[in-house]
């Protein structure tokens, strides 16, 4: 067991302090998007009132949408805001049932930040073994490398009270026939869904979590509580609402065949320049790019950056000297493959 967390300085894809990048290969957003008809939906919007509270009509229309009672649907801001919210209430939990002790996490290898940031935030300890975790994180598929799910060793033998997280940002962009989480029974754990990444709107924050089968009011009362009124705005709910509708699943299933030809022409011209790629099932990949002699990573992707072309180091996913890229469209695979011959032909970046 280690001691502590450390508390990672934000490390995101995307708009930062030039900007949005014009060729964004940061965010694993789809680049087939976004789907016209959300954004229709959107443009319907009256903000000029509240939504309700409760969130009635949008429950009832995720629950029809998953085959769920819709007492098991919890409304988020974001998924950044459920991952907080959930830390915190299985924080809670775990010390109710131990007053004495200290909450656990478990973590996978590779992981979004903030499943860290919120555990340390909370007084949670990182350990290895799964059957000692309070609280435990799994991401299908996987980010930042978009693989399949490996359960941790020692699975079925976990606290059958631990608080298990299905992360499924990803699930809408696998690209294979694969299971993305092969062997995990999703009515038994938190099943946390993120669209606005899968409908090409990565900066409309929305988020909803399916909750497992069996769990009593009271705990569930008790995470809802921990959220302000109105976690989700009116355009959030239209986005929520517009992803359950079956002209949205029919643009998506399009834009994933669009998205696997283009995953393999961006395999293939990578590795023809020399960039070793990890496999992926989904719209995003990992890679070590062959970076030129004498030029640290980072100098490099600054140089990149300011050619206006922005891929996410994966340093605080614990990957130094490799970079993760969403699938993109021919123009921005043109721009990255012109960009890094001029860097590796300048020889200063």
């Amino acid at each position: 067991m280690t001691a502590s967390l450390p508390m990672d300085v934000l490390c995101h894809g995307g708009t930062d302090a030039q900007g949005a990048a014009p060729w964004d290969f940061s965010t694993n957003s789809n680049a087939a998007g976004p789907c016209p008809g959300v954004r229709e939906r959107l443009a319907a919007v009256d903000p000029t009132r509240y939504p309700d509270p409760a969130y009635a009509a949008l429950r009832a229309r995720l629950a029809c949408f998953h085959a769920v009672d819709e007492s098991r649907i919890v409304i988020g801001a974001s998924g950044s805001e459920l991952i907080a919210r959930l830390t915190q209430w299985a924080c809670r939990q775990a010390r109710l049932r131990a007053p004495q002790g200290m909450p656990t996490v478990w973590l996978p290898p590779h992981h979004y930040v903030d499943y860290a940031r919120q555990a340390a935030l909370q007084g949670a300890l990182p350990v290895d073994d799964v059957r000692a975790a309070a609280l435990v994180w799994l991401c299908a598929p996987s980010s930042p490398l978009g693989q399949a799910l490996v359960l941790p060793a020692h699975w079925e033998a976990r606290d059958p009270n631990a608080v298990v997280v299905l992360d499924g940002a990803y699930a809408p962009l696998t690209l294979t026939d694969e299971e993305a989480a092969p062997g995990l029974d999703r009515d038994a754990v938190w099943q946390l869904w993120t669209p606005n990444k899968a409908l090409g709107l990565c900066g409309l924050r929305a988020a909803y979590a399916v909750a497992p089968r069996g769990l009593q009011a009271p705990a569930l009362a008790e995470l809802v509580d921990l959220a302000p009124s109105w976690p989700l705005g009116a355009h959030g709910v239209a986005l929520l609402d517009a992803w359950t509708r079956d002209d949205t699943q029919r643009w998506l299933q399009q834009a994933r065949t669009m998205l696997r030809t283009w995953k393999e022409a961006q395999v293939a011209q990578l590795e023809q320049a020399g960039w070793r790629v990890r496999p992926s099932i989904a719209s995003f990949l990992v890679a070590r790019p062959p970076w030129p002699a004498g030029h640290s990573p980072q100098a490099v992707l600054g140089a990149l950056r300011r050619c206006g072309i922005k891929l996410r180091d994966c340093t605080s996913f614990g990957l130094p000297g490799e970079v993760r890229l969403c699938v993109h469209t021919p123009e921005a695979r043109e721009a990255l493959a012109q960009a890094w011959q001029n860097i590796l032909e300048d020889g200063n970046p």
